[in-house]
C-alpha cells in the first residue's frame, strides 16, 4: 500500500533484489513471527532460526563464496535488515554478526582465522558477538581497562564487557583489550575469544525495556589464556580498526530504522483503514491524514539519502562524517513516526499484543547504541571543522 505514493527505490529494483525480497518475506512469515512471543519468553532465539538462516544463505551475504558466503553487494544485506525492520524483528542479531563482526575478520583476519570461523559463521552454526563496551565506558573505547597481558605464546585476559548483542548465545566474540599497559607501547587491540576458553563467563541476559528477544548481557573474563594467533590484525591497532569499520555499523541502524518506520507507516494504514469512530473508519479525519502524510514524508526523504549511504558503503566510500548524518537522523525519524503511529491506534497501541507497541518500546534504543547521538553530531561537526581542529590541534603541539 505504501509502495503506492513512494518513489521506486533504484537500489533494490534488479530481480534478483525482488527474488531476495520474497525469500526474505516468506522466511520472516514462516520462521519468525510465530516465534516472537517465546523467544520474548526466553531472551533469546532459538539456534535454529540461525542455522535456517545459514541455509537460505542470508547470513554473511556480502561475504565472498570462498568463505561460505553469498558473494553478493551490500545492498543484499541492507535489503535483509529493512525488511526485518519492517515486521519489528529485532531478536536475532544477525546484521551484528554478519555486517560488523565477518568484515572484522575478513578484512583483518589471517588466512587460517577466516578458514576457521567465517564458513562456519555463514551456516549459522557458530554466532558471535562484539565485546567493546564496559561497565565504566560506552563510546570512550580508548579507556576501556580489559586487560591482555602478554605471557610469551598466549595472552591472558582480564576484565569485564557489557551490553554486548548476541552475547549469551555466541561462541566466539571479538574482544577490545588494552596491550602493553604501563608501557610505551599500549595500545587496544583485539582479540578473538571463544566461550569455551577458561574463565570466560558470562552474565543472564539482560532484562530490557524492548528488544526482549535480543539476548544482550556481560561477559566476563578471568585470567583466559587466549593464543597468539587469535590476535586479530596488528597489536595494538585495535582503536584504528574499530574507527574504519564503525560507519558500517552505523549504516545498518539506520537502515533498520528505514524498515521500522516504512512498516510502522504500512501498519498503520492498515489499522485506520478499518478503525471506526464517530461512524467513520480513523483514516477519514484530516488529523489522520496529516500526520500519516508527514510521516510518509519522512520516511521518503530519509529513504534518498539513505540509498546514497549504502551505494557509498558497498563502493568502500562511505565516510564517517555521512554514516553518523545516517546513524543520527535516521533513528531520530524512527522515534517520531512510531510514536505518531503509535498514538492513532489510541488504546490498543498500547497493547502488547500490537506490533506497533513493540516497536515503540525496541527503537529506543537506536539513539543510544553504535554511539549515542549525541556523539553523532560531534562526529559531524568535527568533519565540518575539520581543518580548525587539526590546526588548534598542531598550535597546541608547538
Amino acid at each position: 500500500m505504501l509502495h503506492n505514493v513512494l518513489l521506486e527505490r533504484e537500489i533494490y529494483a534488479s530481480e534478483e533484489h525482488r527474488m531476495m525480497q520474497d525469500m526474505i518475506q516468506d522466511f520472516i512469515k514462516n520462521d519468525m513471527l510465530d516465534h516472537i512471543e517465546e523467544w520474548e519468553k526466553n531472551g533469546m532465539v532459538s539456534h535454529e532460526i540461525w542455522e535456517r538462516a545459514g541455509a537460505l544463505g542470508l547470513l554473511c551475504i556480502d561475504m565472498p563464496e570462498q568463505y561460505g558466503g553469498s558473494g553478493l553487494d551490500f545492498s543484499y544485506s541492507a535489503l535483509f535488515i529493512e525488511e526485518l525492520g519492517k515486521e519489528g524483528i529485532t531478536g536475532p542479531g544477525f546484521s551484528l554478526h554478519s555486517d560488523i563482526v565477518a568484515p572484522y575478520l575478513l578484512k583483518y583476519g589471517t588466512e587460517a582465522q577466516k578458514q576457521k570461523y567465517l564458513p562456519a559463521m555463514a551456516t549459522g552454526k557458530m554466532i558471535t558477538s562484539l565485546g567493546m563496551t564496559e561497565p565504566s565506558c560506552g563510546s570512550d573505547l580508548k579507556a576501556i581497562k580489559t586487560v591482555a597481558a602478554d605471557k610469551g605464546d598466549h595472552y591472558l585476559v582480564n576484565g569485564q564487557k557489557t551490553f554486548i548483542t548476541n552475547g549469551y548465545m555466541s561462541s566466539m566474540s571479538i574482544v577490545a583489550v588494552k596491550t602493553n599497559k604501563g608501557t610505551e607501547k599500549e595500545g587496544v587491540s583485539l582479540l578473538i575469544i571463544e566461550s569455551a576458553l577458561e574463565g570466560f563467563e558470562k552474565g543472564m541476559p539482560f532484562k530490557k525495556i524492548g528488544m526482549k528477544a535480543q539476548d544482550t548481557c556481560e561477559l566476563f573474563f578471568d585470567n583466559v589464556k587466549v593464543p597468539k594467533e587469535n590476535l586479530l590484525g596488528q597489536e595494538g591497532e585495535g582503536f584504528k580498526i574499530m574507527m574504519e569499520e564503525l560507519p558500517r555499523e552505523r549504516l545498518t541502524v539506520a537502515l533498520n530504522a528505514i524498515g521500522g518506520a516504512e512498516g510502522a507507516i504500512e501498519k498503520t494504514i492498515a489499522y485506520t483503514s478499518t478503525r471506526t469512530a464517530f461512524k467513520q473508519p480513523i483514516a477519514g479525519f484530516q488529523n489522520t491524514q496529516f500526520k500519516l502524510a508527514e510521516c510518509a514524508t519522512q520516511l521518503q526523504v530519509h529513504q534518498a539519502f539513505i540509498d546514497r549511504c549504502t551505494l557509498l558503503l558497498s563502493d568502500h566510500q562511505l565516510t564517517t562524517e555521512s554514516a553518523s548524518m545516517a546513524k543520527y537522523s535516521a533513528t531520530e525519524m524512527h522515534n517520531k513516526v512510531v510514536d505518531e503511529c503509535l498514538q492513532l491506534f489510541g488504546g490498543y497501541g498500547y497493547m502488547w499484543d500490537y506490533p506497533i507497541a513493540r516497536m515503540y518500546a525496541d527503537n529506543r534504543v537506536a539513539r543510544i547504541y553504535a554511539g549515542t547521538n549525541e556523539i553523532m553530531k560531534i562526529l559531524i561537526a568535527r568533519g565540518l571543522y575539520k581543518e580548525l581542529f587539526q590546526e588548534m590541534k598542531a598550535r597546541r603541539r608547538d
